[in-house]
């Protein structure tokens, strides 16, 4: 994670609201490293699926219909069965993402992340090996586990530990290694491509980003909301001093965070119960419209297909990959963007800005490929054309990068007490694995389907998710996360439940 936008490192911190120190600064990167995982295999899915060898060993059925596909551009990739190969992991996330919730409340944030790496790693090896679809699937599966436990305990992680001040900006870090992971599997994707064995490499070295991001989780401690919350006050203190400086009186932050936890420990109810009660209704709300929301912008299945997709309307293999690179790199920048300015022009700001701009370039991808292509998909699309489809592409890439992508993490593991937290959180990653593998699993047949007419239905989502942040998201840039109930009680149609 780029600490540009931080303004530089300060020195000892003395204050409950927190400057910057080196050690959270590094602190926050190992965390967000975490995100390496998710990232890479988003990138490494849609590449590989597009290598004629690994089609040949595990679905030939798609080259049959590559080679007799010479009428419709959109339906050469459509295949249940190779999409099941992507989509599989994310029912397996689902699954981990709702137990990691009981888990980091028992075992912390951190070990569930250690956890999450191994299993990854473990899943990753076996897709390196696979002799049969059934291997492959079941490497997939296991890391489902993996991301599943990295995405529910990371930004939660990363919330918990950052100055409430500067919270934003390192909480994009995830989705900043999410890019890199991306970028990393794109150009693996590329070097590999022209290999009978390319495929194999492509998936097996999934296990390095996984053992970086596990042996720098196991460097770092826990957070102290975490450490009090399982009783390890003196744990907790130490904690609190490593990131806020040595030098630091923390004891006014601890009192608050033991605070917190005492009131969550009193109530003694189940937090999967406790967070359908009417006064979290806004939390609830928003743990559940924040990550569908998110897919529905159709990035992950952008970022997934990419290498087919730019295929599909003109590119060569070695181009389409190319293109795919061109596309992590602009998402990856733009997150960069979002790192400086979230926490000083607000959450709103950028949810807007980002939702009108996605909005106009999937209306212009629609009416380019109507116009090219003709309505039935069988016109070729010159080469002009294609490059403009990139050029569009990269501005709703951008658009995503410094909005929906980092936000999509950063608001529910803030906005939760710490009663619900975890389980908030799991609701959140459990949707956005469950719409993920929604929309992996029918993308193909939609593109074969509805043709350009793909775009304008992410385009409408867009329209839908932009006036809901408009009308019912508060801003909650700078509030502490124990203070962050007085943002619902001051919003005019969520004041209803939290209040009394």
């Amino acid at each position: 994670m780029a600490v540009g936008g931080f303004g530089g490192v300060d020195g000892p911190v003395c204050s409950f609201n927190g400057k910057i120190t080196a050690s959270v600064v590094i602190t926050c990167i190992v965390a967000a490293s975490s995100g390496l995982i998710f990232g890479y295999d988003i990138g490494i899915s849609g590449g590989v699926t597009t290598m004629q060898p690994f089609l040949q060993k595990f679905f030939p059925s798609v080259l049959r219909k590559a080679a007799e596909a010479k009428t419709n551009i959109y339906c050469v990739y459509d295949s249940q069965v190779l999409t099941s190969f992507t989509s599989s992991l994310y029912i397996a996330g689902l699954a981990a993402s709702l137990v990691a919730s009981r888990l980091s409340a028992a075992i912390g944030r951190r070990n569930t992340m250690v956890l999450g790496g191994l299993t990854f790693l473990a899943g990753a090896a076996i897709n390196g090996g696979a002799a049969n679809v059934a291997m492959l699937i079941f490497g997939r599966i296991l890391l489902g586990f993996g991301v599943g436990f990295t995405n529910q305990a990371t930004p939660v992680y990363l919330s918990e530990v950052a100055p409430p001040r500067r919270r934003g900006a390192f909480n994009t870090g995830f989705q900043f290694f999410i890019g890199i992971g991306v970028v990393a599997a794109n150009c693996i994707n590329y070097g590999t491509a022209k290999r009978s064995w390319g495929w194999r490499l492509s998936l097996g070295l999934a296990v390095v980003p996984a053992a970086i991001m596990t042996i720098g989780a196991l460097l770092i401690s826990d957070t102290p909301s975490s450490l009090i919350e399982r009783g390890k006050v003196e744990q907790a203190r130490h904690s609190l001093r490593k990131v806020r400086g040595k030098d630091c009186d923390v004891e006014a932050e601890l009192a608050e965070l033991k605070k917190a936890s005492d009131v969550a420990n009193e109530a003694k109810r189940e937090p999967f119960v406790t967070i359908f009660e009417r006064q979290y209704r806004p939390h609830l709300v928003m743990s559940i419209a924040i990550p569908f929301f998110q897919q529905l912008t159709g990035i992950n299945i952008i970022a997934f297909y990419a290498p087919v997709l730019f295929q599909s309307v003109g590119f060569g293999n070695d181009s389409a990959l190319i293109a795919a690179i061109i596309l992590g790199l602009v998402n990856l920048a733009s997150i960069l963007v979002s790192t400086g300015v979230v926490d000083r022009f607000g959450r709103r700001f950028l949810f807007l800005e980002g939702g009108i701009q996605m909005f106009v370039c999937q209306v212009g991808v629609a009416v380019l490929l109507a116009v090219t292509t003709g309505v039935s998909g069988t016109k070729e699309i010159s080469k002009g054309y294609a490059i403009l489809v990139l050029v569009l592409m990269c501005i709703y890439a951008a658009g995503f990068g410094w909005s929906w992508g980092p936000l999509s993490w950063l608001i529910p593991s803030e906005i939760f007490p710490i009663k619900i937290r975890s389980t908030g959180q799991s609701i959140s990653v459990a949707v956005n694995f469950a719409t993920t593998f929604v929309l992996s699993q029918t993308f193909l047949t939609m593109l074969c389907h509805f043709k350009y007419g793909t775009f304008l239905f992410y385009a409408a989502w867009i329209a839908s998710m932009t006036i809901f942040v408009a009308l019912f998201l508060p801003e909650t840039k700078g509030i502490p996360l124990d203070s962050m109930n007085s943002v619902w009680e001051k919003h005019w149609y969520w004041r209803r439940f939290v209040s009394g």
